[in-house]
């Protein structure tokens, strides 16, 4: 099998469950931002040991990424043919984030002012990843459904990787200490 396909030769992506939309229509805006997120994270999870808890943090919301960018790159009238947790966001996956909020956010005292990123390359590359997830959220808006819960959890991905990127960073640089 063949890497291309030349389908895409035209201008059009094909969707899951079928049908075709213009490559800068809504829907592949959306799933390529969250494509760009996951490929972000990457990056983060080729600088720890894979034994490491941030690892196993970062693959299973890469993982979930997955699933996101399935709602994503499906037409509104095939949506009813996706499965909570395979291909459509649930609300168990976005209190699955919370709680990794709530629990890393337990283990460090948050700063309360703007904090200047790169401590360390991997709180860094977190502090990257999470703007990506902010765009991917932004660009998400315009495709996904009022009942959907992917918008939700982008957002509250980005809460977790600032959240994973202050821990990783033990102490933060804050605007005002920067002289």
């Amino acid at each position: 099998m063949k890497v291309y396909t030349k389908s895409g030769d035209d201008g059009t992506t094909g969707l899951l469950f079928g049908g075709r939309v213009r490559k800068d229509s809504a829907l592949p805006t959306a799933y390529g931002s969250v494509d760009e997120a996951q490929a972000s994270l990457g990056v983060v999870r080729a600088q720890l040991d894979p034994a490491d808890e941030l690892s196993d943090i970062v693959i299973h919301v890469m993982r979930d990424l997955w699933v996101l960018m399935a709602e994503l790159a499906t037409l509104p009238e095939n949506r009813r043919k996706l499965e909570d947790g395979s291909t459509r966001v649930t609300g168990d996956m976005v209190d699955a984030l919370e709680a990794h909020i709530d629990a890393i956010s337990e283990r460090f005292e948050p700063p309360t002012e703007f904090v200047v990123p790169g401590v360390n390359a991997v709180a860094a590359q977190l502090d990257v990843a999470r703007t990506v997830v902010r765009r991917a959220e932004r660009d998400a808006l315009a495709a996904l459904d009022e009942a959907s819960h992917a918008g939700i959890y982008l957002n509250r991905l980005s809460d977790l990787l600032w959240t994973l990127a202050r821990w990783q960073e033990g102490t933060s640089t804050v605007v005002r200490d920067v002289v």
